[in-house]
């Protein structure tokens, strides 16, 4: 094994860390980039039209702004985002919402969308190639450290901690690892570890997952989060670039060649996650409808795994001027109100009832109808007298009047995408209707 320095011994010196964040000068030589080109084909048709990163989360955010906020939040604000899959909607965002950040001060977030620019002339064919592809670009930004990350998963981290760790270990690469009970570890990229954390073994979904020294309960799944030392991470894509039975994939790939060549180092999500409730981390992958429905609604209980309420840490984004939401009528048998439920800007609810259910912007609904359990995406409108529980309705949709959905599977699956815990997905060409914005 390899475990020559990979940086300078004084540049360990300076991970200084003050008040929990690593020193400016650190944090400013460390370039961010957020994979957000996959499709997320386990969501169905909420990625018909965009990419995974650019589904509408929490009821007025994107998945994409919580990397981005990790970014901005921890001091990193040089930031490069790869796309590729029906990116227009999820650019358009990025454009409108992220472009506070001053380059006159080297801070940015910039796009890198998909563009044969190799002599192979292919799209990206893996996260290591669609890094690759961009290597010219990267080194001239001159950056010590680089930190990759995907764009399609919720959660609140510090990653100037990551990086000083990095940095301290004197790691060539660090892995961002997420400890779960053992018997869960089969679905993931389960990390081996010695005592000083360093990485011995990786294998993707393993019948018998390794446990982590010490607890025998846990194993230690990556996160598809890495920081690498500049330098080093572009020879090791040239190299990958070069190998011709290579799927050119971090994971599948360029983990399991560095693991024993080199100093791979794993980092506990649990040092640096931010906002944990009862001191658990917060992570989710939201690539099913199943799971992208339980996060939201998790948001709408007394006290959420997910904290949005924190002004230390907020989740940045791009949002229309709304006006207040509403809520008219107060009759016995006409009420608007909501229960137990997020109800954003612009919305409506005029003489409906609404439990656990979380509203996303400028959605109307009319009176005598029922919401219960459910996830409306921005600009819905449901007709009077309708009635729908543990559905997922995307943007634009048009609800008619007396519409029933979620309380009967087999009927509603004869008109929606059903899931096997039987949350209904409804989009408006499901209704016989088309979007006419950009999603």
């Amino acid at each position: 094994m390899d475990n020559e320095r990979s940086v300078p011994a004084d540049e360990s010196q300076t991970a200084d860390k003050i008040g929990g964040r690593l020193h400016n000068h650190i944090v400013h030589n460390t370039l961010a980039l957020i994979l957000a080109g996959g499709r997320g084909s386990r969501l169905h048709q909420l990625t018909d039209w965009r990419a995974k990163p650019a589904v509408p989360f929490g009821g007025k955010f994107r998945i994409v702004d919580f990397p981005l906020s990790n970014c901005v939040n921890s001091g990193i604000r040089r930031i490069g985002v790869i796309t590729q899959y029906k990116a227009q909607s999820l650019i358009r965002h990025i454009q409108y919402g992220w472009s506070f950040l001053d380059g006159r001060f080297e801070e940015y977030v910039e796009l890198l969308p998909a563009q044969q620019r190799t002599v192979d002339e292919t799209w990206y064919q893996g996260t290591a190639d669609a890094v690759f592809q961009n290597v010219d670009i990267l080194r001239r930004h001159d950056a010590k450290y680089v930190l990759i990350l995907g764009g399609d998963h919720i959660y609140k981290m510090d990653y100037s901690k990551l990086v000083a760790e990095h940095i301290e270990s004197s790691a060539d690469m660090t892995v961002a690892c997420l400890e779960i009970p053992v018997n869960e570890a089969s679905a993931f990229g389960v990390m081996s570890v010695d005592e000083a954390w360093q990485v011995t073994g990786f294998t993707e979904k393993p019948a018998q997952p390794a446990p982590i020294p010490g607890q025998p309960e846990k194993a230690l799944i990556s996160m598809g989060i890495y920081v690498f030392n500049a330098g080093f991470l572009y020879e090791q894509l040239i190299r990958d670039h070069q190998t011709s039975d290579s799927s050119h994939d971090f994971g599948k790939d360029l983990i399991p060649y560095l693991v024993p060549r080199y100093r791979v180092f794993a980092h506990r999500f649990v040092n640096s996650c931010v906002n944990m409730a009862s001191g658990i981390p917060y992570w989710r992958d939201v690539g099913t409808i199943d799971a992208y429905w339980e996060a939201n609604i998790d948001l709408t209980t007394v006290t959420p795994q997910l904290n949005l309420y924190d002004a230390d840490w907020p989740i940045w984004t791009h949002q229309e001027q709304f006006p207040p939401a509403k809520f008219v009528f107060d009759d016995n048998d006409r009420r608007g109100q909501a229960l137990d439920s997020l109800v954003s800007g612009g919305c409506i609810v005029s003489g409906a009832t609404i439990r656990r259910s979380l509203l996303f912007t400028n959605v109307k609904i009319r009176s005598y109808s029922t919401v219960e359990d459910s996830v409306l995406l921005p600009n819905v409108e449901i007709g009077r007298n309708a009635r729908l529980r543990r559905v997922v309705v995307e943007k634009e949709c048009i609800i008619p009047d007396g519409l029933i959905a979620g309380y009967d599977s087999e009927s509603d699956r004869k008109r929606f995408y059903v899931t096997e815990k039987g949350i209904a997905l409804i989009t408006p060409e499901m209704l016989g209707q088309k979007i006419h914005k950009l999603c």
